[in-house]
Protein backbone atom coordinates (compact mmCIF):
# COMPACT_ATOMS: atom_id res chain seq x y z
CA UNK A 1 0.00 0.00 0.00
CA UNK A 2 1.28 3.54 -0.59
CA UNK A 3 1.38 6.71 1.16
CA UNK A 4 -2.15 8.09 2.69
CA UNK A 5 -3.63 10.87 0.64
CA UNK A 6 -2.61 14.16 2.50
CA UNK A 7 -5.19 17.24 2.07
CA UNK A 8 -4.87 20.70 2.37
CA UNK A 9 -7.67 22.73 3.91
CA UNK A 10 -8.36 27.09 3.92
CA UNK A 11 -11.08 28.89 5.31
CA UNK A 12 -10.76 32.22 3.99
CA UNK A 13 -12.20 34.06 6.27
CA UNK A 14 -12.58 37.99 6.11
CA UNK A 15 -11.31 38.32 10.16
CA UNK A 16 -8.93 35.34 9.73
CA UNK A 17 -7.69 32.46 8.15
CA UNK A 18 -7.55 28.30 9.89
CA UNK A 19 -5.59 26.12 7.88
CA UNK A 20 -5.53 22.11 8.30
CA UNK A 21 -3.75 19.49 7.25
CA UNK A 22 -5.37 16.21 6.82
CA UNK A 23 -5.34 12.52 5.64
CA UNK A 24 -9.30 12.79 5.01
CA UNK A 25 -11.53 15.74 6.26
CA UNK A 26 -12.57 14.01 9.38
CA UNK A 27 -8.79 13.45 10.34
CA UNK A 28 -7.25 16.44 10.68
CA UNK A 29 -3.06 16.10 11.70
CA UNK A 30 -2.35 19.93 12.14
CA UNK A 31 -4.37 23.56 12.74
CA UNK A 32 -3.34 27.15 12.53
CA UNK A 33 -4.98 30.12 12.70
CA UNK A 34 -3.80 33.29 11.43
CA UNK A 35 -5.02 36.94 10.96
CA UNK A 36 -6.52 37.99 7.24
CA UNK A 37 -4.54 40.87 6.35
CA UNK A 38 -3.03 41.79 2.29
CA UNK A 39 -3.70 39.21 0.22
CA UNK A 40 -0.12 38.92 -0.42
CA UNK A 41 0.89 38.90 2.84
CA UNK A 42 -1.75 36.22 3.69
CA UNK A 43 -1.38 33.98 0.50
CA UNK A 44 2.28 33.78 1.10
CA UNK A 45 2.29 32.76 4.95
CA UNK A 46 -0.29 30.23 3.70
CA UNK A 47 2.13 28.51 1.28
CA UNK A 48 4.62 28.98 4.19
CA UNK A 49 3.00 27.09 6.63
CA UNK A 50 1.49 24.34 4.34
CA UNK A 51 5.54 23.86 3.44
CA UNK A 52 6.30 22.82 6.56
CA UNK A 53 4.01 19.36 6.34
CA UNK A 54 4.49 16.28 3.96
CA UNK A 55 3.41 17.25 0.34
CA UNK A 56 -0.27 17.83 -0.19
CA UNK A 57 -2.12 15.73 -3.07
CA UNK A 58 -4.87 18.79 -3.59
CA UNK A 59 -6.11 21.52 -1.80
CA UNK A 60 -9.82 22.92 -0.99
CA UNK A 61 -10.99 26.91 -0.23
CA UNK A 62 -14.06 27.62 1.71
CA UNK A 63 -13.71 31.35 1.13
CA UNK A 64 -15.64 34.47 2.08
CA UNK A 65 -17.19 36.36 -0.66
CA UNK A 66 -18.26 36.91 -3.34
CA UNK A 67 -16.49 34.25 -4.68
CA UNK A 68 -16.16 33.27 -8.18
CA UNK A 69 -17.53 29.55 -8.09
CA UNK A 70 -18.32 29.16 -11.63
CA UNK A 71 -16.10 26.17 -13.47
CA UNK A 72 -17.06 27.63 -16.70
CA UNK A 73 -15.90 31.48 -15.83
CA UNK A 74 -12.39 32.76 -16.73
CA UNK A 75 -12.42 34.28 -13.14
CA UNK A 76 -12.96 31.21 -11.04
CA UNK A 77 -11.17 30.82 -7.93
CA UNK A 78 -10.99 34.68 -7.65
CA UNK A 79 -13.05 36.79 -4.78
CA UNK A 80 -15.31 39.32 -6.83
CA UNK A 81 -16.13 42.91 -5.29
CA UNK A 82 -15.60 42.46 -1.75
CA UNK A 83 -15.80 45.45 0.94
CA UNK A 84 -12.31 43.68 2.01
CA UNK A 85 -9.81 46.64 1.33
CA UNK A 86 -7.14 44.79 -1.47
CA UNK A 87 -9.04 41.29 -1.81
CA UNK A 88 -11.59 42.68 -5.07
CA UNK A 89 -10.00 40.10 -7.66
CA UNK A 90 -7.66 38.03 -5.90
CA UNK A 91 -6.90 34.67 -7.37
CA UNK A 92 -6.78 33.11 -4.53
CA UNK A 93 -7.59 29.14 -6.23
CA UNK A 94 -4.74 30.25 -9.03
CA UNK A 95 -2.09 31.52 -6.24
CA UNK A 96 -2.14 28.36 -5.03
CA UNK A 97 -2.72 25.91 -8.09
CA UNK A 98 0.44 27.70 -9.21
CA UNK A 99 2.69 27.61 -5.83
CA UNK A 100 2.08 23.93 -5.81
CA UNK A 101 0.87 22.19 -9.39
CA UNK A 102 -2.23 20.61 -7.35
CA UNK A 103 -5.97 20.33 -7.93
CA UNK A 104 -7.69 23.23 -5.81
CA UNK A 105 -11.45 22.95 -4.93
CA UNK A 106 -12.97 26.26 -4.05
CA UNK A 107 -16.35 27.77 -3.34
CA UNK A 108 -17.73 30.16 -0.28
CA UNK A 109 -17.10 29.32 3.22
CA UNK A 110 -21.10 28.25 3.59
CA UNK A 111 -21.12 25.87 0.86
CA UNK A 112 -18.21 24.54 2.75
CA UNK A 113 -19.80 24.50 6.04
CA UNK A 114 -22.98 22.82 4.79
CA UNK A 115 -21.15 20.37 2.98
CA UNK A 116 -19.18 19.48 6.36
CA UNK A 117 -22.74 19.43 8.47
CA UNK A 118 -24.47 17.47 5.89
CA UNK A 119 -21.85 14.83 6.06
CA UNK A 120 -20.16 14.55 9.33
CA UNK A 121 -22.84 17.45 11.60
CA UNK A 122 -25.64 18.03 12.37
CA UNK A 123 -27.43 17.13 8.61
CA UNK A 124 -26.23 13.56 8.55
CA UNK A 125 -29.45 12.30 8.66
CA UNK A 126 -31.06 14.90 6.42
CA UNK A 127 -31.23 14.97 2.18
CA UNK A 128 -30.70 18.92 2.11
CA UNK A 129 -29.59 21.07 4.25
CA UNK A 130 -28.67 25.16 4.35
CA UNK A 131 -26.20 26.73 6.81
CA UNK A 132 -26.19 29.87 7.38
CA UNK A 133 -23.25 32.31 9.26
CA UNK A 134 -24.42 35.14 11.38
CA UNK A 135 -21.07 37.13 12.09
CA UNK A 136 -19.23 39.89 10.54
CA UNK A 137 -21.50 39.15 7.43
CA UNK A 138 -24.52 37.38 6.99
CA UNK A 139 -24.83 34.13 4.07
CA UNK A 140 -26.14 30.77 3.40
CA UNK A 141 -25.52 27.56 1.91
CA UNK A 142 -27.88 25.05 0.61
CA UNK A 143 -26.64 21.60 -0.22
CA UNK A 144 -28.90 18.64 -2.16
CA UNK A 145 -27.93 15.00 -1.86
CA UNK A 146 -24.60 16.15 -1.26
CA UNK A 147 -23.99 18.79 -3.74
CA UNK A 148 -24.02 22.71 -2.79
CA UNK A 149 -26.28 24.53 -5.02
CA UNK A 150 -25.04 26.72 -7.48
CA UNK A 151 -26.76 29.06 -10.25
CA UNK A 152 -25.48 31.94 -12.17
CA UNK A 153 -23.53 32.55 -8.94
CA UNK A 154 -23.51 31.57 -5.07
CA UNK A 155 -26.99 32.26 -2.97
CA UNK A 156 -26.89 35.51 -1.31
CA UNK A 157 -29.64 34.98 1.53
CA UNK A 158 -28.08 37.50 3.68
CA UNK A 159 -29.43 40.12 0.88
CA UNK A 160 -33.19 39.58 1.31
CA UNK A 161 -34.64 42.45 2.92
CA UNK A 162 -37.03 41.00 6.02
CA UNK A 163 -39.69 43.12 7.83
CA UNK A 164 -38.48 45.69 10.14
CA UNK A 165 -38.86 44.82 13.82
CA UNK A 166 -41.62 47.73 15.55
CA UNK A 167 -38.37 48.48 17.78
CA UNK A 168 -36.13 49.15 15.03
CA UNK A 169 -37.61 51.45 12.09
CA UNK A 170 -34.94 54.32 11.73
CA UNK A 171 -31.64 52.36 11.75
CA UNK A 172 -30.25 52.94 7.89
CA UNK A 173 -27.81 49.72 8.23
CA UNK A 174 -24.75 49.22 6.60
CA UNK A 175 -24.86 47.44 3.63
CA UNK A 176 -22.83 49.30 0.97
CA UNK A 177 -25.09 47.81 -1.44
CA UNK A 178 -28.70 47.59 0.05
CA UNK A 179 -28.66 49.62 3.50
CA UNK A 180 -30.99 47.61 5.35
CA UNK A 181 -30.96 44.62 3.71
CA UNK A 182 -30.96 41.47 6.56
CA UNK A 183 -26.61 41.59 6.26
CA UNK A 184 -27.17 45.32 6.80
CA UNK A 185 -29.26 45.11 10.01
CA UNK A 186 -28.33 42.05 11.88
CA UNK A 187 -24.83 41.09 11.13
CA UNK A 188 -22.07 41.53 14.03
CA UNK A 189 -20.66 45.22 12.86
CA UNK A 190 -24.28 46.33 12.45
CA UNK A 191 -25.05 45.27 15.80
CA UNK A 192 -22.36 46.84 17.51
CA UNK A 193 -22.74 50.45 14.78
CA UNK A 194 -26.64 50.29 16.55
CA UNK A 195 -26.13 49.61 20.02
CA UNK A 196 -22.52 49.76 20.67
CA UNK A 197 -21.85 46.38 21.93
CA UNK A 198 -21.55 43.04 20.18
CA UNK A 199 -25.00 41.11 21.27
CA UNK A 200 -22.94 38.45 23.62
CA UNK A 201 -21.93 41.95 25.53
CA UNK A 202 -25.75 43.09 26.04
CA UNK A 203 -27.47 42.04 29.08
CA UNK A 204 -30.15 39.12 28.44
CA UNK A 205 -33.02 41.43 28.17
CA UNK A 206 -31.98 44.03 26.04
CA UNK A 207 -34.64 44.60 23.40
CA UNK A 208 -31.46 43.74 20.60
CA UNK A 209 -31.85 39.65 21.46
CA UNK A 210 -35.80 40.28 20.19
CA UNK A 211 -34.78 42.48 17.00
CA UNK A 212 -31.95 40.17 15.82
CA UNK A 213 -34.18 36.63 16.67
CA UNK A 214 -37.14 38.50 14.47
CA UNK A 215 -34.50 38.68 11.48
CA UNK A 216 -33.03 36.17 11.62
CA UNK A 217 -36.29 33.62 12.28
CA UNK A 218 -37.65 35.54 9.18
CA UNK A 219 -34.42 34.07 6.98
CA UNK A 220 -35.14 30.54 8.20
CA UNK A 221 -38.97 31.00 7.99
CA UNK A 222 -38.11 32.42 4.34
CA UNK A 223 -35.77 29.54 3.67
CA UNK A 224 -38.23 26.75 4.24
CA UNK A 225 -40.85 28.61 2.26
CA UNK A 226 -38.43 28.96 -0.78
CA UNK A 227 -36.10 25.44 -0.93
CA UNK A 228 -38.50 23.36 1.81
CA UNK A 229 -35.00 22.22 3.20
CA UNK A 230 -34.80 19.91 6.01
CA UNK A 231 -32.62 21.79 8.41
CA UNK A 232 -30.96 25.01 8.62
CA UNK A 233 -28.10 24.81 10.82
CA UNK A 234 -26.87 28.17 12.51
CA UNK A 235 -23.64 29.24 12.95
CA UNK A 236 -21.45 32.54 13.10
CA UNK A 237 -19.92 34.31 16.20
CA UNK A 238 -23.55 36.17 16.70
CA UNK A 239 -25.14 32.64 17.58
CA UNK A 240 -22.89 32.03 20.30
CA UNK A 241 -24.75 34.73 22.00
CA UNK A 242 -27.18 33.05 25.17
CA UNK A 243 -30.37 33.04 24.65
CA UNK A 244 -30.36 33.73 20.67
CA UNK A 245 -30.74 30.51 19.18
CA UNK A 246 -33.59 29.49 21.25
CA UNK A 247 -35.25 32.45 20.60
CA UNK A 248 -35.06 32.53 16.57
CA UNK A 249 -36.96 29.22 17.32
CA UNK A 250 -39.87 30.15 18.92
CA UNK A 251 -40.20 33.32 16.59
CA UNK A 252 -39.87 30.90 13.12
CA UNK A 253 -42.22 28.41 14.94
CA UNK A 254 -44.63 31.56 15.29
CA UNK A 255 -43.98 32.45 11.94
CA UNK A 256 -44.81 29.32 10.08
CA UNK A 257 -47.77 28.90 12.10
CA UNK A 258 -48.12 25.12 11.06
CA UNK A 259 -48.54 25.86 7.69
CA UNK A 260 -45.66 24.45 5.68
CA UNK A 261 -46.08 20.66 4.27
CA UNK A 262 -43.59 18.86 6.10
CA UNK A 263 -43.56 21.54 9.01
CA UNK A 264 -42.71 18.02 10.95
CA UNK A 265 -39.41 17.26 8.73
CA UNK A 266 -38.21 20.99 9.17
CA UNK A 267 -35.77 21.78 11.71
CA UNK A 268 -33.18 24.27 12.87
CA UNK A 269 -30.00 23.21 14.90
CA UNK A 270 -27.06 24.18 15.91
CA UNK A 271 -23.33 23.18 14.22
CA UNK A 272 -22.43 19.31 15.25
CA UNK A 273 -19.16 20.52 14.08
CA UNK A 274 -18.97 23.67 16.38
CA UNK A 275 -16.14 25.93 14.93
CA UNK A 276 -15.00 23.37 12.52
CA UNK A 277 -17.67 23.49 9.72
CA UNK A 278 -15.95 25.50 7.46
CA UNK A 279 -12.42 23.51 7.76
CA UNK A 280 -14.05 20.22 7.44
CA UNK A 281 -15.84 21.95 4.32
CA UNK A 282 -12.28 23.27 2.78
CA UNK A 283 -11.13 19.53 3.33
CA UNK A 284 -13.77 17.73 1.72
CA UNK A 285 -13.71 20.07 -1.51
CA UNK A 286 -9.77 18.91 -1.42
CA UNK A 287 -11.27 15.73 -0.97
CA UNK A 288 -13.26 16.08 -4.11
CA UNK A 289 -10.75 17.70 -6.07
CA UNK A 290 -7.80 15.10 -6.14
CA UNK A 291 -10.99 12.63 -7.16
Amino acid sequence: MGAPRMFGGIEAGGTKFVLAVASSPSDIIARHEMPTRSPDETLAEVEAWFRTHPPLDAIGIASFGPAIIDLADQNWGRIGSTPKPGWSDCDVAGFFRNAFGLPVGFDTDVNGAALAEARYGAGRSASSLVYVTVGTGIGGGLVINGKPVHGAAHPEMGHIFPRRHASDTSFKGICPAHGDCLEGLACGPAIIERWGHSLSELPDDHEALDVIASYIAQLCHSIFAITSAEMIVLGGGVMNTRGLFDRIHREADQLNASYFPGTNRHTIARPGLEENSGLIGALLLAERAAG
